[in-house]
């Protein structure tokens, strides 16, 4: 995969996107927690019924955009839309298991290791990462660790559970690097729309297979899943996919990070689960390492940038 193409600069309606999206997804976990359905299923309607949101407008407005994706070099653009979904749909297949294998704080913990799985995909693409962002990464997944309380275990179930929830945090990447690629070129609606729609396509197909359970559900189950899709699916990942026009995948990766200690207030102040000490330690610094991928990063990416050329009529300064 070659490197997408150079970002426009940031702007604060890009900067809010990402405010809301970490605010958006960090309802996840506290509502899976309250609906009593398979995970994979509500992995299935969220994308589903966000796909339902989606394709009016998508058709309405953007139907010139779908058809040049079928012709030509739009082919190779739309193809990033289907490998995206494609990546989505393993992250869930992978993820969700884990946690009922291994446990959670394991699960959790492993599936943050997505932005070092990024970092090594933007070196694959030639784009070495600054030191100063390894740094924040590292920073920041261990304290992803010790916020989830991260226990491992030596049975072979727990470590199925383990090498899956590992394997969920690639696929993360993965999905976010194609959708990096898509958004350089393709509305958010667009790609979103095809993605998601890819996405619910398989995980029917899974759930089919593995017998999950799709519908039965009392209305308390639906409404959670309906707060799903319109909070951490569309404007949790769709902001996310936003954003990946003007932020790099590896941070808007670490970023998602910030879902565990927004998640951990939703359920004190909702579920009453009271975070414990060493989780606040933890979620310190993961923010920590945050705020070092951000800032070191932007410095990064200021010192690299181009000087800007003088204009044709411009005379070069003298001594």
């Amino acid at each position: 995969m070659s490197p997408p193409s150079p970002r426009p600069s940031l702007d604060p309606l890009t900067t809010g996107a990402v405010g809301l999206a970490v605010v958006a997804v960090s309802s996840s976990a506290p509502l899976i927690a309250y609906a009593a359905a398979p995970a994979l299923a509500i992995a299935f309607w969220r994308n589903l019924l966000a796909v339902a949101v989606l394709t009016p407008f998508a058709l309405a407005r953007r139907r010139a955009e779908f058809r040049r994706l079928t012709t030509g070099v739009g082919r190779r653009e739309g193809l990033f839309c289907i490998l995206s979904g494609v990546a989505l749909a393993g992250h869930f297949a992978t993820w969700v298991p884990s946690a009922q294998l291994t446990s959670v704080a394991t699960s959790t913990a492993l599936v943050a290791t997505q932005p070092v799985w990024q970092g090594l995909i933007a070196r694959a693409q030639g784009r070495g990462l600054p030191r100063i962002v390894w740094i924040g990464i590292a920073v920041a997944v261990g304290g992803a660790a010790i916020a989830t309380g991260v226990d491992v275990g030596v049975s072979g179930r727990a470590v199925l559970g383990d090498v899956l929830a590992l394997t969920g945090g690639m696929f993360a990447a993965v999905y976010t690097a194609f959708g990096e690629r898509a958004r350089a070129s393709i509305s958010t609606t667009t790609y979103t729309t095809i993605c998601y729609g890819i996405c619910s396509l398989l995980l029917l197909v899974m759930c089919l297979i593995g017998g999950v359970r799709l519908t039965g559900f009392d209305g308390r189950t639906w409404l959670a899943i309906l707060a799903l899709v319109v909070g951490a699916q569309l404007l949790g990942h769709s902001m996310f996919n936003y954003a990946l026009k003007k932020i790099p995948a590896t941070t808007v990766s670490v970023l998602i990070l910030l879902e565990a200690p927004g998640a951990a207030l939703l359920g004190w102040a909702w579920l009453g689960q009271v975070p414990r000490p060493y989780a606040l330690l933890g979620m310190a610094l993961l923010l920590a390492g945050v705020a070092v991928v951000v800032l070191g990063g932007a410095r990064a990416g200021r010192r690299a940038a181009p000087p800007t050329p003088l204009p044709a009529d411009a005379e070069p300064l003298r001594d």
